[in-house]
């Protein structure tokens, strides 16, 4: 029979402390959202401050905590006559006061105090797709009927331009005495269709392509594109001119112009008009080159002003007790998060310094002198663990003369030559971008030509890794790259 019996076992295991939990959090993540993390940490604990304050600050602080500490005397009364007010506060205002004050307020706004415009008052706004379309409908004579119907249609066109919801459901949407008819729906959606830009109420890719023929001049290209847009659409995705000519019995050379202009064509009308929310790429280190030899540096404007507020930190100290156990978490993880603000950015600095080392012929001679780069390298180099080193390229970006690079871009699996050396998968890629990039366009390169031409300079490449390697550059296939004469 079993009997309950107690044991100790002693064991190790790592465990991280929640400053090094910070640290890895602040470490893998972008700059943008990095900027956001301390923005965060700022407006939440009292101890941290930007770098930029202003001078005096320290000091007006300063007076404001030793304020806080002292006893409170008493404050004058609220009915103490001041500048010549009347007491009790009575005093009417002077005329014109109202209209003085928010002049001066918008003067100020401005920046000029004689009435002049600022720049910023003369950047146009941003018009959107459907109040683009109501200034246009505004502008024709409809009969209150008719404009309501207009708007309704207007109303329910999306981001792109297209109408996704059934005619049938805007019957109820209109609540109209007598009821709305299918004619008058199809009548109001012919007049959006008409209106700028051309193609919007469309209800298909093809409707939308189809509206955009009057604006081909020639009249037997648009003949031929609107046999294409209605019957042949798969034909023209896949670029096969050579099928689309035989079966529209059509020569080549006139397929091809009726192709083009379609292509020319804006699938996504409603896109003209709006704004779009662009997430541009900043870079979180800056190569140069200084003295012949390439070096990396911060980018000042990724690197957050944050420091301690020595002056709180002071004050809380002095008077501090057992009933401020949450000012003194708030003051140890300032201390943190400053610290691993500076870890941070040296991590990714001593990171970029060690892949510049190893990748500076890149710099100088493009991705055909890309190394095989491991991530083992550079953590042996400077000392760091592999999933350290992978946190710092992700999300983190590198300004070359050659462009912006991902930190990651610089890492490559290397790949045997004939002569018993080894390439970078980047290099490939470089060299089929190249060759693509000037081959003859009446007799493009297959993907099994490509793999050969690269056996014939000593890269024994798989025609399938080709295939992938040109998928990866996002260039189309030999027919779809195949021009006709």
């Amino acid at each position: 029979m079993n009997t309950p019996m107690m044991r100790v076992e002693h064991r190790q295991h790592q465990t991280l402390t929640p400053r090094l939990q910070q640290a890895v959090r602040l470490l893998q993540l972008s700059s943008l959202d990095f900027a956001q993390e301390i923005r965060d940490a700022m407006g939440k604990n009292p101890f941290l401050e930007p770098e930029d304050t202003e001078p005096g600050s320290e000091e007006a602080a300063a007076a404001v905590g030793e304020e806080a500490a002292l006893p409170v005397t008493d404050a004058p009364s609220v009915d103490t006559p001041q500048d010549g007010a009347a007491p009790g506060g009575d005093a009417e205002p002077e005329a014109g006061w109202e209209r003085d004050s928010w002049q001066q307020a918008g003067n100020t706004r401005n920046g000029s105090s004689d009435g002049e415009a600022s720049v910023m008052d003369m950047v146009p706004a941003d018009v959107g797709l459907r109040q683009h379309l109501h200034a246009q409908t505004n502008l024709r004579h409809l009969e209150p009927r008719e404009r309501l119907l207009v708007n309704c249609v207007i109303e329910c066109l999306d981001d792109d331009g297209y109408l996704r919801t059934d005619l049938h459901d805007l019957e109820c949407l209109a609540e109209l005495e007598p009821a709305v008819s299918p004619a008058e729906l199809d009548q109001a959606l012919a007049f959006v269709q008409r209106l700028d830009p051309a193609g919007v109420g469309a209800r298909t890719v093809a409707e939308c392509l189809r509206l955009q023929l009057h604006l081909i001049e020639c009249p037997v290209t648009r003949e031929i594109a609107a046999e294409i847009i209605d019957h042949h659409l798969e034909r023209l995705a896949h670029r096969d001119s050579m099928n689309l000519a035989r079966v529209l019995d059509r020569p080549v050379h006139e397929v091809e112009a009726a192709c083009n202009r379609i292509r020319h064509m804006d699938p996504r009308p409603g896109w003209r008009h709006g704004s779009a929310d662009i997430q541009y790429v900043t870079p979180d280190v800056i190569a140069r080159k200084i003295k012949g030899r390439w070096s990396a540096v911060l980018n000042p404007a990724v690197v957050p002003r944050v420091r301690l507020n020595q002056v709180y930190a002071d004050l809380f100290r002095r008077h501090r007790d057992g009933q401020h156990s949450e000012l003194a978490a708030h003051l140890q993880e300032a201390r943190w998060t400053v610290r691993n603000v500076e870890q941070r950015f040296a991590t990714i600095l001593s990171v970029a310094e060690a892949i510049l080392r190893r990748q500076h012929q890149f710099l100088e001679y493009g991705p055909m002198a890309m190394k095989p780069l491991g991530l083992r390298e550079i953590a042996e180099e400077v000392g760091l663990h592999e999933s350290t080193v992978s946190r710092v390229t992700n999300n983190k970006y590198m300004a070359t003369p050659a462009g912006v690079f991902e930190l990651k871009y610089f890492f490559s699996r290397s790949m045997p030559t004939q002569s018993g050396g080894t390439c970078s998968a980047t290099a490939i890629r470089g060299l089929i971008r190249d060759m693509i990039e000037g081959e003859d366009g009446s007799n493009p390169l297959s993907d099994a030509e490509i793999a050969r031409q690269l056996a014939r300079q000593g890269l024994t490449v798989a025609r399938r890794t080709v295939t992938k390697y040109r998928q990866l550059l996002k260039l189309p296939a030999v027919e779809q790259r195949r021009r006709h004469t």
